[in-house]
């Protein structure tokens, strides 16, 4: 049974996930073998009976998964509960469809979305990290209200006011810096803010200014968590700061691993990629003499379609290594595959905490907004194939 409170499901997803940590709180490109090898023999021998598209097809799939893994990880089946929320119902939203060829048709769908689940709100509105204005011209021509949005990039801020003026919409423009003071005096008592896909410190910063200016609430939908200040993270609330978890920023992007929206194409580069790179990994490590994981920046797809050897060259130059004259690399493409299997059948078990985790960092946000004396709301504002960040958290202040 779901715990009726925030603080209360809070608490038990966080004993939870602390007592299982040993499954998911690594990395799995570290590590040339898996993580859990030495403890669960049992479980690699079952990973490594699955072949690549029933892996895939789990991944798609979480009461399998959970039943799949169950003999090993007996808490999976509470901690999709835990992680479940509604669905909420959307209310019709008209525009003039002519507004849709200004927004990817994903994107745009996501927008009319997350407007139907706003509050009754009249306005004003104040729009964070808002780019052309998409979400702020929607709420402003369906709200009949005033919309000011806040965007960093002054080209977005021009073509955002162009769009506006085009359309009929209330909404003014501000360039500005999220971070700074003159922001944070852009939230007055009277405004609702929106973040639609705000990144970690940027929504964070959004909500304590809400919480600190008194506004009467905020409607936001968070994302990448791991683009934060500091090295680890910070909880917002006073119940997540005494737990016992420690996140870096490898543990916050684990939620973003989740890819529903990916073709066939995609996930093929995608896998091709991994292979590649873990194959370097597996070739730097020899040539270091230094057994320890090396990143090596993102890459052009371009590169992709190369030779193995051009793109060693590649990491190699963008690492300062220099490798022998002579690359062995069917051996080291081996070492690659090898290991990218091992990856990939790690990920899949810790497929099994992404949504436990991000509801995690989702209640954290929403007890600290409740600390601050908000009344809070939590669901989804769309279904996972359109996005699967659609979490969506809406505070109002009690009037």
């Amino acid at each position: 049974m779901i715990p009726s409170s925030f603080s209360e499901r809070f608490a038990r997803l966080d004993a939870l996930l602390t007592a299982t940590r040993q499954w998911w709180q690594n990395q799995p490109y570290h590590h040339t073998d898996f993580c859990f090898a030495a403890h669960s023999p049992a479980l690699v021998e079952a990973l490594l009976g699955l072949s690549d598209e029933q892996v895939l097809a789990l991944e798609e799939r979480g009461n399998e998964l959970v039943a799949f893994l169950s003999p090993w990880i007996v808490e999976g089946s509470e901690l999709q509960q835990l992680a479940a929320l509604p669905q909420w119902v959307a209310d019709a939203v008209t525009v003039d469809p002519f507004m849709a060829r200004d927004t990817p048709g994903r994107k745009w769908e996501q927008i009319l979305a997350f407007t139907g689940v706003l509050p009754a709100h009249q306005g004003p509105w104040l729009e964070w990290c808002a780019g052309k204005g998409h979400l702020g011209r929607v709420v402003s021509l369906t709200r009949k209200a005033r919309v000011t949005s806040l965007e960093w990039q002054a080209m977005l801020c021009s073509e955002g006011t162009h769009l506006a003026q085009r359309d009929g919409a209330q909404q003014q423009f501000v360039h500005g810096d999220a971070f700074s003071a003159e922001a944070a005096a852009l939230v007055h008592p009277e405004h609702h803010a929106l973040a639609l896909h705000a990144c970690g410190e940027l929504h964070m910063t959004l909500m304590r200014h809400v919480a600190a200016r008194g506004a009467r609430g905020v409607t936001l939908s968070p994302c990448c968590y791991h683009l934060i200040s500091s090295d680890t993270y910070q909880p917002m609330s006073q119940q997540a700061r005494r737990s016992a978890l420690r996140l870096g920023k490898g543990d916050l992007r684990l939620p973003l691993q989740e890819t529903v929206t990916a073709g066939a194409r995609v996930r093929r580069l995608r896998q091709q990629e991994v292979s590649w790179r873990l194959a370097f990994d597996s070739l730097q490590r020899e040539v270091r003499g230094i057994n320890s994981y090396l990143a090596v920046p993102n890459i052009q797809k371009s590169l992709l379609s190369g030779s193995f050897e051009a793109f060693c060259r590649w990491a190699a130059d963008a690492r300062g290594i220099t490798l022998p004259a002579q690359i062995d690399a069917e051996y080291w493409l081996a070492q690659g595959a090898r290991r990218a299997r091992i990856v990939l059948r790690t990920e899949l078990v810790r497929q099994l905490f992404r949504r436990p985790l991000e509801l995690w960092l989702v209640l954290d946000r929403a007890c600290y907004l409740q600390e601050q004396g908000y009344r809070v709301a939590l669901g989804e504002f769309c279904a996972r194939p359109l996005t699967p960040r659609n979490i969506v958290i809406r505070a109002e202040r009690p009037v």
